[in-house]
């Protein structure tokens, strides 16, 4: 580029605290302090997104873009827009100063005039991209491949009523895969955007549900064919852009996979602002993909309670996320997820500048609520008060009803010969809530 995207800005934000009136800097996040003994950094695996920030002019269904991208208005070289766009990319993710980022293949390479030509584009600019990632040190959480955008998937990818789509979509996903592995890529993604339907007057659900399964099962065996180690990840959302989309939540996305005995092979990234759409909030989701052994990564972002869509806000609710990493510290944390900023600006938040500031409060906000879930882990009083309202079935009883020999008949003697009369016990849900409201507002004081 002849002139850097971001002027006037430091080489990498630094941290300031929570004193500083500083817009470029940061008041709470501090990638090396030390929380439950691992650096926040570590905890929290912060990748940007390429999408939304310069792949999007932020145009929308009334008008076009805002948004000064240069190279998405470009009428030459596609080589040079890509470079131009990676370069900016680039310059951001050093200034922000975040270890990982996030793409689909077609942010940085758009389709040629054939499958082949597509694919020769696609490995030339992901030698751009490595070359980025060394020079800078930035690593890749996870690719994707872009799977909703053509025309051809207007009625899905892997579920579309044409074995051709379904075909093109598997040779798209192979070359994206492996674009991923080869780039060092820690998760691939799989984002089922048009799998779902708009009528059932002409949608086969049991055929379709068939497809996406076949699909699934093919992508598992070439992860493996090819030697990648990283995780596989669906990521649910209820509807939007479709009427119903089948990867609805992360209770679906189990169930899905259990029947077709693909448990093993996938888990879920699950993006706060698809919870809220499903009618859970994120706490709820989080917790149910780590019951159920499927928890993977994160997309954070929020919506907009005055809004039924997918609004892809940047987050600042301390206590929407607290909640959420208090279930994943629990869990053990990460392993090769992270959180990934899957957000976008407003259509008015036209100066580059805004998309550090963004960022800059978004991964505030995902600082403190760390340290206020840490606080809770460290007092102990949720997990105890939880233990003790369970403690009953670690007695004889609760023994008897888990055992070999249980029956409604041995249940029903045991009530008679014990007299059971139980009676309703506190939930204490004000007081726990109070619990977790102190340490949201203390929390980093030390």
């Amino acid at each position: 580029m002849a002139e850097p995207f971001l002027r006037g800005v430091p080489d990498r934000i630094p941290f300031a605290g929570l004193d500083s009136d500083d817009p470029l800097a940061y008041r709470v996040y501090q990638p090396e302090r030390l929380v439950l003994g691992k650096r926040m950094d570590e905890h929290l695996r912060i990748a940007a997104c390429l999408w939304h920030s310069f792949n999007w002019p932020r145009s929308d269904v009334f008008v076009v873009g805002t948004f000064d991208r240069p190279w998405l208005s470009s009428d030459g070289d596609p080589l040079a827009a890509a470079t131009a766009k990676l370069d900016a990319a680039f310059q951001f993710l050093a200034v922000l100063g975040v270890p990982f980022f996030t793409f689909h293949d077609r942010d940085v390479a758009p389709e040629r005039a054939s499958f082949a030509e597509t694919r020769a584009f696609l490995g030339t600019v992901a030698d751009l991209i490595a070359a980025h990632m060394e020079r800078t040190g930035v690593g890749l959480l996870w690719g994707t491949a872009s799977l909703f955008n053509h025309p051809r998937y207007a009625a899905g990818a892997a579920t579309n009523p044409d074995p051709e789509v379904f075909a093109y979509a598997a040779a798209q996903v192979k070359v994206m895969l492996e674009t991923t592995h080869r780039l060092g890529g820690q998760n691939y993604v799989l984002w089922g955007g048009r799998e779902g339907y708009e009528t059932l007057l002409n949608t086969d659900l049991r055929r379709e549900e068939q497809q996406l399964a076949r699909f699934l099962g093919l992508v598992a065996e070439h992860k493996h064919s090819i030697g990648f180690k990283g995780l596989l990840l669906l990521e649910p959302k209820p509807q939007e852009p479709t009427k119903h989309q089948y990867d609805y939540d992360a209770a679906t996305v189990t169930g899905f996979l259990q029947r077709h005995g693909l448990e093993s092979e996938y888990r879920v990234n699950l993006e706060v602002n698809h919870a809220t759409l499903a009618g859970h909030s994120f706490h709820h989701e989080v917790a149910t993909a780590i019951a159920l052994g499927t928890f993977g990564s994160v997309d954070a972002n929020r919506g907009d309670p005055q809004n039924g869509w997918d609004t892809d806000q940047f987050p600042n609710s301390v206590e929407e996320l607290a909640l959420a990493i208090y279930e994943i510290l629990k869990a053990g944390g990460f392993t090769t997820g992270g959180f990934n900023f899957d957000s976008k600006l407003r259509r008015q938040s036209v100066d580059r500048l805004d998309l550090l500031y963004a960022h800059i409060g978004g991964i505030d906000t995902l600082a403190q609520a760390l340290l206020a879930a840490a606080a809770m882990v460290r007092d102990g009083e949720l997990a105890r008060r939880l233990e003790q309202r369970y403690a009953g079935w670690d007695g004889e009883l609760g023994r008897l009803v888990n055992g070999d020999g249980a029956s409604l008949a041995s249940l029903e003697g045991w009530v008679e010969k014990e007299n059971l009369d139980p009676k309703p016990q506190s939930g204490h849900q004000e007081l726990l809530e109070n619990l977790v409201n102190r340490h949201i507002w203390t929390a980093g004081r030390d």
